[in-house]
């Protein structure tokens, strides 16, 4: 298991958008990926309904937890793609 926390810096937050951009780079891997919001919320990074749940708002810190045998890349893609916007 691996985990590492970044800054979701998306205006709007994870909204439906940036919200099905995240869970279709989680779905590229074999690894449980889930995040943490606020330390106590956890969400499912590979169900957008899971990520809208959480209410992540801009400025936020999410801590993503990768388990699995690909476990490192997916932690790596994960923080990638928030830090790069989320496609937004």
């Amino acid at each position: 298991m691996v985990s590492a926390a970044t800054v979701i810096k998306n205006p709007s937050g994870l909204h439906l958008r940036p919200a099905g951009v995240l869970c279709k780079e989680a779905l590229k891997f074999k690894s449980k990926v889930s995040f943490k919001v606020h330390g106590a919320t956890t969400a499912n990074a590979k169900s957008v309904l899971s990520v809208l749940g959480a209410c992540v708002k801009s400025g936020d810190e999410i801590e993503f937890v990768c388990n699995g045998p690909d476990e490192q890349e997916a932690l790596a893609a994960m923080v990638k793609i928030v830090e790069d916007g989320l496609g937004e």
